[in-house]
């Protein structure tokens, strides 16, 4: 399988990619404030393809739950600078994880090279911004938005239900003109679901694979992990966020975003190996 991006193709069949995510927010959940001044943000960026990241997730608006949009300029302000200092770098594939088309637009034309959109198209300009630029695109699935998807969640067959709802995106998709080598799909971990539809969509991520796309998983750091590990605290959730990209890559993922790439690198491709012998 292979996922063209702009003017790279990557061929998923030699091994899973790694996505480092680099939070330009004064208030992410995992590292609020961190990486928000851009001179950081660019170093820390330089850090994670120097770990061995594929592509850098650059993101302006905070999408934990319970937090409020923020406006595309004020996206951009945040990440314009970081941006277009990091496309200078021909290692540094960006994607821009953004569910506005405005900013899509312009990261595009700064130098991204994939949009990962967490609405799956909901701004109706999108389609059209990641076809004339020929750039990737990552559909995630979520219900309603960051602000009140954790309300009361309810699946009856979690990994069916994301997979067929991803389907129908990916239809439109290519309908409204993207490519279909172009798309990757998210199932949204962690995106209006509780703890026991993470685990069944990770337990079931071969119907998603099924679909012919890349499958994109994000499990690093996140809240599903502390409540199953004794409510760890963000910052003692490494070793389970391996052991979740371990599996998802095991059950048919192909692109793993996470905070912690160097030691995510080293379990995807062992769990690719023993996959490749399953």
């Amino acid at each position: 399988m292979r996922w063209r991006c702009g003017d790279r193709d990557f061929d998923l069949e030699v091994g899973p990619l790694v996505m480092g995510i680099l939070n330009v927010t004064p208030d992410s959940f995992s590292d609020g404030g961190r990486y928000f001044a851009p001179a950081a943000a660019v170093a820390r960026g330089r850090q994670l393809v120097e770990e061995g990241a594929a592509l850098l997730d650059l993101g302006g608006e905070s999408t934990r739950p319970g937090s409020a949009p923020v406006e595309p300029e004020e996206q951009w302000r945040r990440l314009g600078p970081v941006l277009e200092e990091l496309a200078r770098d021909s290692r540094a594939i960006i994607s821009v994880d953004t569910a506005s088309a405005w900013v899509a637009e312009r990261a595009l034309e700064a130098g991204a090279m994939v949009v990962n959109d967490i609405t799956a198209l909901r701004d109706p300009r999108m389609p059209e911004v990641v076809r004339n630029a020929r750039a990737g695109l990552v559909l995630m699935h979520m219900r309603g938005t960051p602000a009140d998807m954790q309300r009361d969640p309810r699946y009856e067959d979690p990994a069916s239900e994301v997979a067929d709802w991803l389907a129908v995106r990916m239809g439109g998709a290519v309908a409204a003109g993207i490519a279909h080598d172009a798309i990757a799909l998210d199932p949204g971990i962690g995106f209006g679901k509780t703890v026991a539809h993470n685990l069944r969509l990770l337990a079931g991520l071969d119907r998603l694979a099924a679909l012919d796309r890349p499958v994109v998983v994000g499990v690093s750091r996140k809240g599903f992990l502390g409540k199953l590990l004794d409510e760890a605290p963000v910052n003692r959730r490494l070793e389970g966020g391996l052991a979740a990209a371990a599996v998802a890559v095991f059950q048919g993922a192909s692109v793993v975003r996470t905070h912690d790439v160097a030691a995510t690198l080293q379990a995807v491709r062992l769990a690719a190996a023993i996959r490749s012998h399953s």
